[in-house]
């Protein structure tokens, strides 16, 4: 039987991905205490707190039954291969991915995947870790993948990686192609309704940031589409009227019913952080309506009470997920592997 290993598995996207897709997940590694009640609520796995880089190879073996095909996966911090850091200088987060590479060595997994941003495709750390695979006997197959193509419901590319000792492996063909996009009507439109700093009763997630009387003014200036272009000039901020302002064409903007949202990142919830108003209420987007975009089931449970409720991080949870929907995908691609070579 396979069994899977989560490192860096935040609040479990990809491990509910692999479970949904009928997988057993022994465990899931991550740093940050606060992922570890929706991690273990949700999927029936253990959570170890524990920095990867304090890991040992024997202890990655332990997790697994004896017997069982490993599968090692992970999505490794994307913050230091995005734009913004690169602009700002090296994070030293990129030496996570030699970790993973050295765990890979020492665990020798019989699949593996990872998955991070398309920018990490040009970092000279990506080509060493393609390279310690090859000289690991790993068949490598990796590509920058359209989410919209597999029915997320959002505009956005992340680089998916899969690599098989047992031979040549590969993703499954879209799911969705162009004309089957799903859309944010399709994913949110079912949800109450809410005013700005609102939060419903019956789910303590599908709750709404506050906004100042200008910020709401502005909103309500906003189309459908639309950003702060769309506004009189005295709803406009300072920065928007200089020429570096135009370089920023989504900030304050909202969404469309029939087009898919815009990624959704960590400030998600923040107005005035890029097209992440909604599409007809006057607010930014709900954290469950974040979590639904992110391809989370509606039942998903972040939060064991109200109280528990801290924003920044439940935003930074749901941004930094990978798709459970994705995670599906990559499971399904491993479980057609597997049947090709093993009958498994």
């Amino acid at each position: 039987m396979p069994s899977v290993v989560d490192l860096f598995c935040g609040v479990g996207g990809l491990t509910h991905g692999f479970i949904k897709e009928g997988f057993t997940v022994v465990a899931g590694i991550d740093v940050d205490p606060t992922c570890k009640y929706a991690y273990e609520t949700n999927n029936n796995a253990r959570f170890i707190l524990k920095d990867v880089r304090d890991l040992t190879s024997e202890e990655i073996v332990g997790l697994y039954p004896e017997g069982d095909t490993r599968i090692l996966v992970g999505c490794t911090p994307c913050q230091p291969f995005s734009r913004y850091a690169n602009r700002k200088g090296q994070d030293d987060k990129w030496q996570l991915v030699g970790t993973f590479a050295e765990l890979i060595s020492a665990v020798r997994p019989e699949i593996v995947s990872m998955e991070n941003v398309p920018q990490m495709e040009k970092h000279p750390v990506f080509t060493d870790f393609i390279q310690a695979l090859a000289t690991e006997g790993y068949y490598t197959w990796y590509s920058v993948v359209n989410c919209l193509d597999y029915g997320i419901p959002q505009t956005r590319k992340r680089l998916v990686l899969l690599a098989s000792r047992l031979g040549q492996i590969e993703m499954v063909r879209r799911t969705h192609p162009p004309g089957r996009h799903r859309t944010v009507a399709q994913t949110i439109r079912c949800l109450e309704r809410l005013a700005a700093g609102e939060a419903s009763r019956k789910d303590p997630i599908h709750r709404a940031s506050a906004l100042s009387e200008l910020n709401l003014r502005r909103i309500k200036a906003t189309p459908p589409g639309g950003a702060w272009r769309d506004w009189d000039e005295g709803l406009q901020l300072d920065c928007h009227k200089k020429e570096t302002g135009k370089t920023y064409p989504s900030i304050y903007g909202r969404m469309k019913w029939d087009e898919p949202s815009p990624t959704i990142t960590c400030q998600c919830h923040g107005l005035g952080n890029g097209r992440f108003g909604h599409p007809e209420q006057d607010r930014a987007i709900s954290l469950r309506e974040a979590a639904l975009l992110q391809a989370f089931p509606k039942s998903y449970i972040f939060v064991e009470t109200k109280s528990q409720v801290v924003i920044s991080n439940l935003a930074r949870h749901i941004g930094n997920a990978v798709p459970v929907r994705l995670g599906r995908i990559i499971a399904r691609s491993i479980t057609r592997h597997l049947e090709e070579h093993r009958g498994q």
